[in-house]
This record gives structure tokens, C-alpha cells and sequence, in this order.
């Protein structure tokens, strides 16, 4: 359960960085690390047979 929650914070600290950054090259790499991050959460929350992470807010570029 730790790895879910690590998961999570990290998706997380990327979707803040991204909503800071004004670089839209940088940004989008932010985003594209934070959906990684919430896809391995998603798949390790439907191992331990729990609801996927909900979503993100609009940190589109």
C-alpha cells in the first residue's frame, strides 16, 4: 500500500510542478511524469482490488 501512496505524492509534485512552470516544452515533460505516475497507481490500486486514484486537475499546456 506504501508504493500507491508514494505513487500518488509523486503524480502529485509533478502536477504542481507543471501548473508553475511557464517553459511549455518543460511543462509538458512535468505532465507527462505525473501521468506515469498515476498509471502505476491506477494499476497498483486494481492489484489490491481498491478504486483507481481520481483524477488530475487541468494542468494542460
Amino acid at each position: 500500500m506504501k508504493l500507491l501512496t508514494e505513487y500518488i505524492e509523486h503524480a502529485l509534485q509533478f502536477e504542481r510542478l507543471a501548473a508553475e512552470e511557464h517553459d511549455t516544452h518543460l511543462k509538458a515533460q512535468f505532465i507527462e511524469q505525473a501521468k506515469e505516475y498515476r498509471k502505476l497507481a491506477a494499476e497498483r490500486a486494481k492489484r489490491y482490488g481498491l478504486p483507481p486514484p481520481s483524477p488530475p486537475r487541468a494542468t494542460e499546456p
